[in-house]
């Protein structure tokens, strides 16, 4: 399964995202405010969620912003972490 689909389901199983279905995260959709709505404590579980299931940690708060701007910047990340 390709890193994008693989973050959507576990968004949206582990996040707790009752009124948005997989097929609604778009890639490019911001995952914060407007887009998929997730909040700082969302981000938190998110950086936990990376690490557990793909194997990938992520320290650095300023790039963190950059990282989290959607699904496709995460799962290009996670892939660059996991090539490397």
């Amino acid at each position: 399964m390709p890193t994008a689909e693989a973050l959507k389901r576990l968004i949206k199983t582990e996040l707790n995202l009752e009124d948005l279905e997989v097929e609604d995260i778009h890639e490019d959709m911001p995952l914060f405010g407007e887009g998929v709505g997730l909040d700082s404590l969302d981000a938190v579980e998110l950086v936990m969620l990376v690490q557990k299931h793909f194997g990938v940690e992520i320290r650095d708060m300023e790039e963190s912003r950059v990282i989290f701007a959607s699904v496709r910047t995460l799962a290009d990340f996670i892939d660059l972490k996991r090539s490397a």
